[in-house]
């Protein structure tokens, strides 16, 4: 009949669901360090329970060696003949048991010290066991009721164990009382941890998508499915799901009657906000309703293979598609699994003006070719790195002063210089205009011109030959311009 200590050990390995041997082990240990501690002894100990007297025995165990030869340590080997001493029936490479005095010397500290190993030990398998149970639950929805609150972590009752939620797991609209009831997802488990090695959550999305499959029949059935959730725990989740069958409407499903449905996971969620989208193939329909409430213009790919889209959105959305603190682009990037960058319509425009102004010829003109710098201003200003008339345009008069062996009256030389230079440009650029504009104009005016100093050539040859012919000629040219009737009058002049 088992003693009543092993039924004590019995009781206690059910009660922490572990191996009884695991148990008898930690006593064994116990009892086999408060020995050594007592006896002060480097020898090789071990200790048995009886199970039917409940006697726990210590003893030394001894390694048997053929000649004293072989005796390297005494307190772990012992000759051959020696041990038969003991035991006639030990032979070569047999341990020989020593045994050792436990009962009425082992003292308060010595059952202090096998007292800690004990517990030491149960914590140990304990843990395993818990480990062990759970680990393969990860991911798993748990009715779990509030145990006690240390500090910012929650420990709750899971049945067979305890589990711990630490604040990064809660969500922060959300506290708990003493005894309340919640529903949690095991995140994970941890073997090394020195408290509940069970950690649970409130903040993961694959809470929302229980409450979804426990209050929405058509997901349960698969009708409906749930194809991506971004959730920022106590703030806002975005929801995408699509449905199997073209007679019912995913998103409608999800909301319920009235928005019953959904509000009932709000409730449980104490408030947290709700976004259902249907899901789409397409990334770029997908991104538009993603982006929900704002209304996007246009969403452009980027760069398909990083998965890189531009949405652009007219300048009194842009506030409302990236939300507060960036968490509406946020949501919608984890959603899709795309990058996003979100951009109003001024910005788009002022990027494509910096585009368009970027390819546009950049012309650069050397110093030499401006007069009046002077050879010796063109060194110095080439020494302090300014090559380009545009470089030293952009130069203020204190940067100028700067640099050396350049004072204010070279400074206002320089500025007389470059105005004048880009003066005459902008001359040289509106005379050449004309020309262009009227070609034809151009060569009429032109033999125009050929033909007055042809004219006028003639006329100063006739001056020279017949300067009293000349005289006579304009009265008679006068005389055939008049109409018959009309007296002769003196020419008027202004």
């Amino acid at each position: 009949m088992p003693s009543e200590l092993y039924n004590t050990i019995d009781a206690l390995s059910r009660e922490k669901g572990i191996d009884p041997q695991i148990v008898v082990s930690a006593v064994e240990d116990a009892i086999v360090m408060a020995t050594r501690k007592y006896y002060k002894s480097q020898e090789n100990l071990r200790a048995k329970l009886d199970k039917e007297t409940g006697k726990i025995n210590a003893f030394a165990v001894k390694t048997v060696v053929e000649n004293p030869e072989q005796v390297e340590d005494p307190n772990l080997q012992v000759t051959l003949e020696d041990a038969r001493k003991v035991d006639p029936s030990l032979e070569v490479g047999g341990e020989l048991q020593i045994p050792k005095a436990t009962e009425g010397i082992l003292g308060r500290i010595a059952a202090q010290l096998a007292k800690q190993v004990i517990f030491q030990k149960v914590r140990e398998a304990e843990r395993d066991t818990v480990y062990n149970e759970y680990i393969g639950r990860v991911g798993e929805i748990v009715n779990a009721t509030v145990k006690r609150i240390e500090g910012p972590d929650l420990i709750f009752d899971i049945g067979k164990a305890e589990a711990r939620m630490p604040r990064k797991e809660q969500s922060r609209l959300e506290s708990f009382a003493i005894g309340e009831r919640v529903r949690a997802v095991i995140a994970r488990v941890e073997k090394a941890s020195k408290g509940p090695g069970v950690v649970v959550s409130r903040a993961v999305p694959e809470l929302v998508q229980h409450l979804f499959q426990t209050e929405v029949p058509e997901i349960y059935d698969g009708t409906v499915v749930i194809r991506a959730i971004a959730r920022e725990a106590g703030e806002r989740t975005k929801i995408a799901v699509m449905s199997k069958d073209k007679d019912v409407d995913a998103v409608g499903a999800c909301v319920g009657m009235k928005g019953m449905r959904v509000q009932s996971i709000i409730r449980e969620l104490r408030g947290e906000k709700i976004d259902i989208i249907e899901y789409h193939e397409d990334a770029v329909t997908f991104a538009e309703k993603a982006l929900q409430p704002a209304k996007v213009s246009r969403v452009t790919v980027l760069e398909a293979g990083e998965k890189h889209l531009e949405v652009v959105v007219d300048d009194s959305q842009l506030s409302l598609a990236i939300g507060k603190k960036g968490q509406n682009v946020r949501l919608a990037a984890k959603l899709l699994g795309w990058k996003i960058d979100i951009k109003s319509e001024e910005e788009k425009r002022q990027e494509v003006e910096q585009q368009m102004a970027a390819m546009a010829p950049q012309t650069t003109t050397p110093l030499e070719q401006v007069p009046g710098l002077g050879e010796g201003v063109v060194e110095k200003l080439t020494a302090a790195g300014v090559t380009t008339v545009e470089a030293l345009a952009d130069m203020t008069p204190e940067q100028l002063e700067a640099i050396e062996g350049i004072g204010p009256k070279t400074v206002e030389k320089i500025s007389f210089a470059v105005n004048n230079y880009f003066a005459s440009l902008e001359g040289a650029v509106g005379e050449g205009v004309a020309p262009a504009e009227g070609e034809a104009a151009g060569e009429a005016s032109a033999e125009h011109s050929a033909g007055e100093a042809a004219s006028e050539a003639t006329v100063v040859e006739s001056d020279k030959e017949q300067p009293a012919a000349a005289e006579q000629v304009e009265p008679t040219r006068a005389e055939s311009n008049r109409e018959p009737g009309e007296d002769a009058a003196p020419e008027a002049t202004e």
